[in-house]
């Protein structure tokens, strides 16, 4: 299945509404089969052509800085996820779901070491980190 797997632990895990992936870039597979779910997916990124892509595509996506995120536009979130965010990403990533209050999962590049505060969750053969900001 690969890593549309995410979008099925999501499924189990969140209830259907809007769920956000940060760092969406050129990898549509997750965000696609979240809206074939029912959710509600905001795609976001930096730059303006993954942006405009995800958007091609159907994928209701905005141009943010998750260094410096306009809080807004997260409103009503029910789950943060990214697909292999670069190591940079992943503290700011974690904040937003902080702030937000919701769950965030990442798909770690194999090698990335865990982030403090996440668990490491084996979902169909999926490595994925997990933070809960509700349970710490």
């Amino acid at each position: 299945m690969g890593i549309e797997a995410l979008a099925e632990f999501i499924a189990e895990t969140v209830e259907r509404g809007k769920v956000v992936e940060a760092g969406i870039g050129f990898q549509l597979k997750v965000a696609l089969r979240l809206k074939g779910l029912g959710y509600d997916v905001l795609a976001v990124d930096w730059n303006g052509k993954a942006v405009e892509n995800a958007r091609k595509a159907g994928i209701n996506a905005v141009r943010d800085d998750i260094f410096s995120p306009n809080l807004e536009l997260y409103r009503g979130a029910k789950a943060v996820y990214s697909i292999r965010p670069t190591p940079e990403i992943v503290a700011p990533i974690l904040s937003l779901g902080e702030a937000l209050k919701v769950p965030v999962y990442t798909l770690p590049l194999s090698g990335d070491p865990r982030a403090m505060g996440t668990r490491l969750v084996n979902f169909k053969g999926l490595a994925i980190y997990v933070y809960n900001p509700r349970r710490k």
